[in-house]
């Protein structure tokens, strides 16, 4: 669960540090495992904010166990349920992990990212507005900004370095990125664990608009489902009862922080701007409110 601990960058003497993403730092333990420690660090068009929003790291970690656990059953994944205080030492370690992290399984990532679409929005709808098609895929005239996809799809992107962008692929490029076979499943797979997620999630009053998840494979060429799934930072989350289409709807997700980034004179480029205070406590509290709703646990 999230605490109050607010936590920008980790610093855990007793593992060996490996990466520093957008969000995640990550350690070795072992040869075979490795700690994932949730930030409260927040990127926005691929630059990481100077404000970090409380709890975040904490709302992230809560809301990946909960979907691992409820879809664990359709795709192998990572976890394993091992106690991330117990893999570090000192007090002053265990409280930079306490309620946000994760001891997984090392597997090779992927070099895709895989995206799922059920609704058309964002870049996807200006793309449609241009050329009536969404990442090269046709679809039909007439759709309006945030309308529900007449079938769900599969949009596969590049992973950027840090401070770069994605850039969307065709499937034919995913197949030569990581073969044929592979595709396919992390296709299939990314669109099955989707569909039962957005279906669960609009009972408990959310639509999941689109999200990310990623892959990797074991020495045995076995696809995993990795990294975080389904949260407000991998996903657009929007509350069914205030959805409408033909305009953006209001959402639980780092939207809200992108819509003020888009209202200020800024190149998209590194430094952002600072947020303000009223911003950072009401992104902090969306994320939050799509953790009550989707799991029925405060943060």
């Amino acid at each position: 669960m999230a605490t109050d601990t607010i936590v920008f960058e980790t610093d855990i003497k007793s593992l060996k540090f490996l990466h520093r993403g957008k969000v995640r730092d990550i350690y070795a333990v072992g040869d075979d495992k490795l700690l994932v420690i949730q930030s409260d660090r927040l990127s926005a068009f691929d630059v990481i904010l100077d404000d970090p929003i409380p709890g975040k790291g904490g709302v992230l970690t809560a809301m990946s166990d909960f979907w691992f656990g409820k879809l664990g059953h359709l795709v192998p994944n990572h976890t394993t349920g091992i106690d991330p205080e117990s893999v570090v030492s000192g007090e002053a370690e265990r409280s930079q992990v306490r309620g946000r992290a994760m001891v997984v399984k090392k597997y090779t990532p992927l070099t895709i990212e895989a995206i799922v679409r059920g609704y058309i929005i964002g870049s996807g709808w200006k793309e449609y507005q241009r050329s009536g098609s969404l990442c090269g895929i046709k679809l039909p005239a007439g759709l309006k900004e945030a309308q529900r996809l007449p079938q769900t799809i599969f949009t596969p992107s590049t992973k950027a370095k840090l401070g770069q962008h994605d850039e969307n692929i065709s499937f034919e490029q995913a197949e030569k990125a990581v073969g044929g076979d592979v595709a396919r499943q992390v296709r299939d797979a990314a669109i099955m664990i989707y569909t039962q997620a957005a279906e669960f999630a609009t009972t408990r009053g959310i639509i999941i608009a689109d999200t990310k998840f990623e892959f990797g494979t074991d020495a045995d060429g076995k696809v995993y489902l990795i990294d975080e799934i389904l949260t407000p930072d991998s996903s657009r989350f929007w509350p069914v009862s205030q959805y409408q289409t033909g305009m953006s709807p209001p959402s639980f997700d780092k939207q809200f922080v992108r819509d003020w980034l888009e209202r200020q004179p800024w190149n998209k480029k590194a430094p952002a701007p600072r947020l303000p205070a009223e911003i950072i406590a009401k992104t902090a509290e969306k994320y939050r409110e799509a953790l009550r709703m989707l799991t029925g646990s405060a943060s």
